[in-house]
């Protein structure tokens, strides 16, 4: 059975209109033309008007040095106007991942990449998803296969002490365990990887996979002749727009 993440998204940007318009802007920042780093990009874009949010995007040539990169990131977070700060990953050869995230004070990391004053959006919407279909996590076997560190590692912390069993597990690893859990996390990026047989009846699939295959946008779990039984997220159209969401929901957080 498939879930609807539009839906869901829809429910937390319905609650964020409710609130007051933080009087502060939100900076994105790109380095490079990725054509997946764009359209994510976009739909954040698309957020923020639909929110009537200040969103101002800051593109830069692949080419650029991490120094040079930095310093455009450091000008907002110098500037009180700022309520936010998006480093949209991953960054082209050459600038480190983790200098560039280090310059983002926790008040202004939405992404929580860095700083845990709010929730990884992520691990956001592993919850959100749990409460909408009903799933009680502290009863259920959870497996995380791709320890990345945009989904699987926040994800994967999150989870600790929450659920009956977790299961970490990578690219390579043993993937027999899936038949034994109750709700599998997918973050590889390998397009397909996942089979309906590999998992159990009754099975939870939250599939933050994005890959490409023959020209369509795919995640990790192929979708092709899901049984009923089986609930999942489906790419696209799943866990992408809880993620804007969740990331939204986060500014609002940060700018009160």
């Amino acid at each position: 059975m498939v879930i609807d993440g539009r839906k869901i998204a829809s429910g937390i940007a319905e609650q964020l209109k409710k609130q007051e318009v933080p009087k502060v802007f939100l900076a994105a920042f790109i380095a490079g033309d990725n054509s997946a780093s764009l359209s994510f990009l976009k739909q954040k874009e698309n957020m923020a008007n639909e929110l009537k949010i200040d969103f101002r995007l800051y593109k830069f040539l692949e080419k650029i040095s991490g120094k040079e990169f930095q310093k455009e990131i450091l000008k907002s977070v110098a500037d009180e106007k700022c309520g936010g700060i998006i480093v949209q990953l991953p960054l082209p050869t050459g600038i480190d991942r983790d200098t560039i995230l280090l310059t983002i004070p926790a008040e202004k990391d939405v992404d929580a990449l860095r700083g845990n004053l709010v929730l990884p959006p992520a691990a956001g919407v592993v919850e959100d998803i749990l409460k909408a279909t009903g799933y009680r996590i502290q009863e259920i076997k959870v497996a995380v296969v791709g320890l990345g560190f945009l989904v699987g590692k926040p994800v994967s912390e999150w989870l600790k002490g929450k659920c009956a069993e977790l299961y970490c597990l990578d690219i390579g690893s043993d993937l027999s365990v899936l038949k034994q859990t109750d709700m599998v996390i997918l973050g590889t990026g390998r397009a397909g990887l996942i089979k309906s047989e590999m998992l159990k009846d009754n099975a939870l699939v939250i599939d933050f996979g994005y890959g490409n295959i023959g020209g369509k946008i795919s995640g990790d779990f192929d979708s092709t002749n899901v049984p009923d039984s089986i609930y999942y997220t489906p790419v696209p159209g799943g866990t992408g727009p809880i993620l804007v969401a969740k990331l939204f929901e986060n500014f609002f957080a940060l700018a009160k």
